[in-house]
This record gives structure tokens, sequence and C-alpha cells, in this order.
């Protein structure tokens, strides 16, 4: 097999790996200028930046967070970016996995095995806060399976290899526009995950974000504010939904 032959496996891979040096050589500057300007906060990368990722990456932005907002029409979310500012950029959903040293997922819950295969190595190893909410009649057969296995749990499965934490699912992107740095107490923000660093960073944005976190457990804990739940909707302080949840 001739080695220009487009079908010769070899070829195949070293394409991808083109690929993916193309894409980090494109990223560098924009990395290089995000970390002067952005003081060597974390760069995050937001993988669908409607409502929700546009409210929560637009909160990060101002804390001073370089942000890739993504979306599969990217040139869309220029006017969005252009009104928060230098560290805010638009761009492909490959773009905002390779750019993120943080991950912010908010698409529709169905969309979630889609993105897990299609991104599965570059997704390897990322912290990814997951905003996803099952919703039955849109998500059908997957928000059963949500249920069924809880929430957390599915959303892992989905996205193998990931640091995931559960965060900005239990409330509307109108309460969290309206309490972000409201006066102390500061609005409680549920969150939960397996792995405890991934969880930890994903405390700091909350804070950053203008909110308080409250750790109710692992991805088997998140269940505690699925829609519906207990922890849904509640928006109290941490000493609140502490009381609530009968957290210590």
């Amino acid at each position: 097999m001739r080695n220009d032959d487009p079908f010769n496996p070899c070829r195949r891979g070293l394409l991808a790996v083109g690929g993916a040096l193309a894409m980090a050589t494109a990223l560098q500057p924009w990395r290089a200028f995000a970390q002067a300007v952005g003081g060597g906060k974390l760069p995050i990368g937001v993988i669908g930046s409607g409502r929700i990722g546009g409210t929560i990456g637009g909160l990060w932005v101002k804390a001073g967070h370089p942000v890739l907002f993504s979306s599969r029409h990217p040139e869309e979310l220029k006017d969005m970016v252009a009104g928060l500012g230098p560290l805010a950029r638009a761009g492909t959903v490959a773009e905002a996995i390779a750019f993120g040293d943080a991950l912010f997922i908010a698409v529709p819950y169905g969309a979630l095995p889609q993105i897990g295969k299609d991104y599965a190595p570059a997704l390897k190893g990322k912290i990814v806060l997951d905003a996803c909410n099952a919703v039955a009649p849109r998500d059908g057969a997957l928000a059963e399976e949500a249920q069924r296995n809880g929430i957390g749990t599915t959303s892992q499965k989905y996205l193998p290899g990931t640091r995931l934490v559960r965060a900005f699912n239990s409330m509307s992107y109108m309460i969290f526009a309206r309490d972000a740095h409201r006066p102390d107490p500061k609005l409680a923000i549920p969150i939960a995950g397996d792995d405890l660093a991934a969880v930890q960073v994903a405390a700091g944005l909350v804070r950053d974000a203008g909110f308080d976190p409250v750790i109710v457990g692992n991805l088997a804990d998140a269940n505690r504010f699925a829609l519906g739940a207990p922890g849904s909707h509640q928006e109290v302080s941490a000493a609140e939904l502490k009381q609530k949840l009968s957290l210590p």
C-alpha cells in the first residue's frame, strides 16, 4: 500500500497527530496571552455556551479566568465574547477541550454520549464540571437510565476518563445571574464528585463565580440535588442547605 494512500492506517494516524499538533500550535498564542492578561488564573473551556454555559462562563471571565466558549456554531458567540472583553474567546468544542485546564459542560443531556465518544482521548484526565440535566420528554431512554442508575454515575459513564464533578445543575441561569456575588450569606451551590482534588478545584471555581460551594459527597450523592430532589432549586445559604440535606 502506497504511503500517500489516504486509507493507509499509518497515514491516517499521522494526519490525526498532525491535526492535534496544528490545534495546539494555534492555541499557543491565545494561551500565552490569556495567562499574561489573566494573571495565572485557570483557563476554562465551556462546552455548550447557552444560558447556563454563557452565564457561568461570563462570571468566570469577570473573576479573571480566561474562558474559551464553544458551540457547534462558534460564529454565533462572537457578540457574547466581544461583550466580555479580552479574556473571552469563541471556538469549537475541540478547541475548548484543548484550551481548558478545567471544562464546564452545559448541553442537553442526550448530547453527552456523543461528546464522550467524539472527544474521548482529549477529555481523558480533564476536570469536568457537569451541569447537564436529564429531562424525560427530551432525553427519553437516557433520562430513564440516569433516573435508574444515578445522574452522576451516568454522566461519568458517558464521559469516561474525566475527573467529573456535578455542579451548577440545581437552579436556573436567571438565579445564577441575579444572585452571583450577593451580600453574605452567599447562595449555596451543591457539588459532588469522586475525585477529591477535582472537587476542590470545582469548589474554588464556584467561589470565583460568586457563590458558596457545598460538597454533598461523591457522584452517587449527586442524586440528592438532581432535578426534583431535596437539594434542587434551593435558593438558600450553605448553612441552610447543609441542614436541609443533613450534612455535617
